[in-house]
């Protein structure tokens, strides 16, 4: 099993989530975040104050089976990308185990 995390901009998430969806994706945690990664921050003037935050971004994590990576990763990569500084970063790590409380299922059963 692999935990699959991605930032992307949030104006790219409902075209994200449709394309894992059709993966056969069903369960995933998404969450709003703010960061930067290697582009520096951007200063912006907001009524007349320079505001200098940190960009949002969409975080979407996924526990799935490990022959779904590369078409995971496609996904995101199709969906998510503008060609522009800021597109995202996906992340992959392996994973141990699950156990899913209810039916104490573990391993891929479990997701």
């Amino acid at each position: 099993m692999i935990r699959f995390t991605c930032y992307i901009k949030p104006h790219r998430l409902e075209a994200v989530k449709s394309a894992l969806a059709n993966l056969g994706i069903s369960g995933m945690s998404v969450s709003d975040v703010r960061g930067t990664g290697n582009s520096p921050e951007q200063t912006r003037w907001i009524g007349g104050a320079e505001v200098g935050g940190l960009p949002i971004r969409s975080k979407i994590t996924i526990i799935a089976k490990d022959q779904l990576l590369q078409p995971m990763i496609e996904a995101v990569i199709e969906n998510a990308r503008t060609g522009e500084n800021g597109d995202g970063k996906i992340f992959v790590e392996q994973v141990l185990d699950a156990v899913r409380v209810r039916t104490l299922e573990r391993g891929d059963a479990a997701v």
